[in-house]
């Protein structure tokens, strides 16, 4: 069974725009206007259908920093689902790696670690030290891990994002947007959800040393898990939160804030906004009934009609009371017919707006008829 999300035909757009609308974006007809926020970038997404349910400057380029391990984790998630490492393998911490500067899991130089304290290290304590120690044991050297990286980035459709390293450390050429996160996390925790669990945890300890998770929302708010945090001097404070409430999962990603505080407050006002005038909900089941229709030339003169997908929308709340199911078949319908061949159109459409549109299907195939059925049908149809 296949599932059709559809995304925002809905609110035909993400909320907003340029700078002039960061403290007004436009508002889709009957709902309050998202948090104006005083930062560089945001987006809020929903993870299931991945809707933009608010953003501001989301293609804006921006400097990661520490956001920069989301990808470095998945790339190492997955070498792990392709065998291709083990939790309990062991990296030796080159030189490099232990000089590291900023944020740090303290490793000890050509000591042996296990990749899962070094995920640990990287995720809970933003390590830069482990960051580069997973970089190479994978790779070899960082600069490769990179070039890794950016080959899943081009996969997973992020086109405004290069990185030049696993740590965020500022880079020139090192840049990603807020929209390309979003896509990102959504993707670790679609592809990866028990390994996404680390990004929960709030504290790790290493070499004697307690280190607190640096994104203070898990403290805060239990239905937060995760996921990262970041900050240089001129990326400013940054932090991607993802939370679940009545099973919708939110993704709000904060760029450029002025400090610590502020970056949780905006993402948490992105995450309350969402949950609190947002729902995703099945509009349409794979299978449903949409009735039967007659078949011409075949071993069988009616069959029955429907969709393949389902179809699963976010939409302002209560907007879809009213929804309209429009059904159109291409008649005449002439044998031979194929299982799920398109024979129509089912539309969802509300004032007028038409928000899904997915292929009507037989439910089973039919065969053409005998010499008989055919000149027979062939006649009759003359007179429809």
């Amino acid at each position: 069974m296949k599932r059709t999300s559809a995304f925002a035909i809905l609110l035909a757009a993400v909320f907003a725009a340029g700078p002039a609308a960061a403290q007004s974006p436009r508002p889709v007809a009957g709902l309050p206007s998202p948090p104006g926020l005083n930062v560089s970038s945001f987006v809020l997404m929903e993870q299931e259908t991945g809707t933009i349910l608010a953003s501001l400057e989301p293609e804006l380029r921006v400097e990661p920093a520490s956001i920069t391990k989301i990808m470095s984790a998945y790339a190492v998630f997955e070498a792990l689902a392709a065998g291709e490492t083990s939790m309990d393998e062991e990296a030796v911490i080159s030189e490099t790696a232990w000089r590291m500067q900023g944020s740090r899991t303290f490793l000890d130089l050509n000591s042996r670690v296990s990749v899962e304290d070094l995920l640990l290290g990287m995720i809970v304590q933003s390590g830069n030290d482990a960051s580069v120690a997973l970089a190479e044991h994978l790779a070899g050297a960082e600069e490769d891990f990179a070039v890794l990286m950016n080959s899943i980035a081009q996969r997973l459709g992020m086109t405004g994002t290069n990185f030049e390293n696993s740590t965020g450390w500022p880079g020139e050429n090192h840049y990603t947007t807020a929209l390309d996160t979003a896509i990102l996390t959504r993707a670790m925790v679609r592809d990866y959800p028990t390994l996404y669990g680390m990004h929960a945890l709030r504290e790790f300890t290493w070499n004697g040393i307690r280190q607190p998770n640096r994104n203070t929302l898990l403290a805060r708010d239990a239905t937060v898990d995760g996921v990262k945090t970041g900050h240089t001097e001129s990326a400013g404070y940054c932090l991607v939160a993802s939370s679940v409430r009545d099973g919708m999962r939110l993704i709000a990603v904060v760029m450029g804030a002025a400090s610590e505080a502020q970056r949780a407050q905006d993402a948490l006002r992105l995450l309350s906004y969402g949950f609190r005038y947002f729902e995703t909900r099945k509009l349409l089941e794979a299978g449903a009934d949409f009735g039967s229709a007659r078949v011409w030339k075949g071993e069988e003169t009616v069959v029955g009609l429907t969709v393949e997908d389902d179809v699963v929308m976010t939409l302002p709340k209560r907007a879809s009371e009213g929804m309209e199911t429009r059904v159109t078949v291409n008649e005449p319908l002439i044998a031979p017919l194929e299982a799920g061949q398109p024979v129509g159109r089912v539309a969802l459409i509300r004032d007028g707006e038409t928000l899904a549109e997915l292929p009507l299907v037989p439910e089973r195939a039919v065969p053409s008829g005998g010499l008989w059925q055919r000149t027979r049908d062939s006649v009759l149809l003359w007179f429809e």
